[in-house]
């Protein structure tokens, strides 16, 4: 079965900086990767590069024909300004850009967002303003709103960010239903939260390096040059990111 994306020898960045050298990558359906790595490795290079957001320098991009993406980006980089309801929000994940206001609310799109909120525990907050929002509870707006396209990979950009710590379990368990019917790429520098739930590991330090389990340890993380130290105590790793040193 051909792979939802296939990344092949991709070499991306900015100007004339290489942030992303050689990197190749399959996702497949139902895969759970967790993308890990330093601030400055190119984790949100790689997203910019699957979204269609930048053009590789070289190498390639395949995409399978029923691709349907569902991205969560970073809350902090919403305008809580903007006048606009959670119902609305959720509704523009249904639409391109350039066209959702102008579509009308039926039953059906309408139904799909009570069952989208009543399955992140919102129904309530439906009408309220997104200014009006925790930002967890605007996290959880914008799953919603990843969701609304039935994707069949679902990007998550630091989705345990703002999230508050009574939901946080919550939203693992939810992300285990949804990766039953989809691929998820969940991206964290917070390896110890995902470890357990994801069922592969890519670090991205400048290359990618893909780890076919979720079990990791210092020396396969020292031999993917990814500057991380695992410390393990209970039945919870946790880990910490060391200094980390660009050429």
């Amino acid at each position: 079965m051909n792979p939802l994306i296939h990344l092949e020898n991709i070499s991306a960045g900015y100007d004339k900086n290489i942030v992303l050298n050689n990197v190749t990558l399959d996702v497949k359906d139902n895969d759970f990767i967790g993308i890990i790595g330093p601030n400055g490795g190119g984790k949100t290079t790689l997203l910019k590069v699957i979204l269609d957001l930048l053009t590789p320098v070289s190498g390639s991009v395949s995409k399978a024909k029923n691709l349907r993406i569902g991205y969560l980006p970073q809350v902090n980089s919403i305008d809580k300004k903007f006048p606009v309801t959670v119902k609305d929000v959720i509704l523009s994940g249904r639409f391109s850009t350039d066209s959702w206001w102008r579509k009308p609310n039926n039953s059906k799109h309408l139904t799909k967002v009570n069952e989208l909120l009543d399955f992140i525990g919102l129904e309530h907050l439906k009408d309220k303003a997104i200014g009006q929002l925790s930002g967890g509870q605007m996290q959880r707006v914008f799953l919603c709103r990843a969701l609304m396209s039935d994707p069949n990979l679902l990007i998550l950009d630091e989705p345990n960010t703002y999230v508050d710590k009574t939901f946080e379990a919550n939203l693992y368990n939810l992300l285990g239903q949804l990766n039953e019917r989809m691929a998820i790429l969940f991206v964290s520098h917070d390896v110890g939260t995902i470890s357990s739930m994801v069922k592969t590991i890519a670090c991205v330090n400048g290359g990618l390096h893909y780890h076919h389990s979720n079990k990791i340890t210092n020396e396969i993380l020292q031999s993917y040059n990814c500057p991380i130290e695992l410390v393990s105590h209970g039945h919870v790793p946790h880990r910490v990111l060391k200094h980390h040193d660009h050429e």
